[in-house]
């Protein structure tokens, strides 16, 4: 995978790399500090598990980590993953784990000035969105790895 830079960016403006996916026809982004290693899908070993939106258990060079099925958190189609989906493992603030998303596209320097904020979103509404980032005529959907896999469904119990 080659970066993809703006062509002419400023040497001295600040550039923050953004691994890129793909994810139910979307672009997305998130910071590649974040990014641990890349696996297919189907060369990890997975565990079962019953959750909605968690969707396995694997091991990873002997560490076990959760897997979040990406398409289930955002509330798209629960789809079998097709065999060239991949698995961005994360080392984030609360652990490692991982998210299946349906391919990693590639990574990307943006500097502030290519991101702007989401039309029509308030901060409550999603803070885990950072912006929309713009690279060689392609937009991304920023996202911040970290706040978006500490949210968690209501339990029912907190739901009353």
């Amino acid at each position: 995978m080659q970066p993809t830079t703006r062509p002419g960016a400023a040497a001295a403006q600040y550039l923050t790399q953004y691994l890129s996916f793909r994810l139910g026809g979307l672009e997305y982004g998130l910071d590649y500090r974040c990014v641990r290693e890349l696996r297919p899908f189907k060369e990890l070993e997975r565990f079962s598990s019953e959750g909605e939106v968690l969707q396995s258990v694997a091991v990873s060079r002997g560490v076990i980590i959760p897997i979040v099925d990406m398409r289930a958190a955002f509330g798209s189609a629960h789809a079998v993953p097709d065999p060239a989906s991949d698995v961005i493992i994360l080392q984030l603030s609360n652990g490692v784990m991982g998210m299946v998303v349906d391919g990693v596209t590639d990574i990307v320097s943006l500097a502030s000035g290519d991101i702007a904020a989401v039309p029509g979103l308030g901060e409550a509404e999603a803070d885990y969105l950072l912006g929309l980032g713009t690279v060689a005529g392609r937009r991304l959907i920023l996202v911040d790895i970290d706040r978006l896999m500490a949210i968690r469904s209501p339990s029912p119990m907190q739901a009353a």
